[in-house]
């Protein structure tokens, strides 16, 4: 049974604190924006942006267990747990909620690493979750300025923010996030 959009707020809301909520309320915004500016379909990027963090609050063992039990990416469990919340969401998304649109299910996947070949919703809902609102860290205007003009101008802004804090940090860059910010690069390179 697939869940109406009011029914998706209301399970998804309880299952976080309001903070998170509140920062999904901005991905949705800024979600129907980007896709209003790029041509991407407005409701289901909302669909996606509602969910994109449904798992974020679980504990870790119930994450790695649906990763483990389900045929999830097992390549994940060697990386940062703020990774797995994302393919652990497109799993619940279409096993409790009834999301089949696989372009919604991989703007929930890909939403925190991005990967090479992003499609269009993957793009919107990845950038919205950068630059929704309430996000306030060094860099964060500099990606909504690039963010107006282009969607790979602002995703190559969002991860040259995230690999650079990672490296200063001295933390395991995703290859995903790598391989997704070099393809945006080429993809801009090629149209010149």
């Amino acid at each position: 049974m697939a869940y109406s959009r009011e029914q998706l707020i209301e399970a998804v809301s309880a299952q976080m604190p309001d903070k998170r909520w509140k920062h999904t309320l901005g991905v949705m915004e800024s979600s129907i924006t980007l896709a209003e500016r790029y041509g991407a379909d407005p409701v289901r990027a909302e669909t996606a942006a509602i969910l994109h963090d449904v798992a974020k609050y679980w504990p870790v063992d119930r994450m790695r267990e649906v990763i483990e039990q389900n045929g999830l990416s097992l390549e994940l469990l060697k990386h940062d747990k703020q990774l797995w919340h994302a393919e652990v969401g497109a799993f619940v998304a279409e096993r409790d909620y009834g999301i089949t649109d696989a372009e919604v299910l991989d703007a929930i996947r890909f939403h925190t690493s991005g990967r090479e070949g992003m499609g269009l919703l993957e793009k919107v809902v990845c950038l919205a979750d950068y630059i929704e609102p309430g996000r306030d860290f060094p860099g964060v205007e500099h990606i909504r300025q690039k963010a107006l003009n282009s969607l790979e101008e602002g995703l190559i802004a969002g991860f040259d923010s995230t690999i650079s804090l990672l490296l200063a940090k001295r933390r395991i860059v995703f290859p995903l996030t790598v391989l997704a910010r070099n393809d945006l690069v080429r993809i801009l390179e090629d149209k010149i």
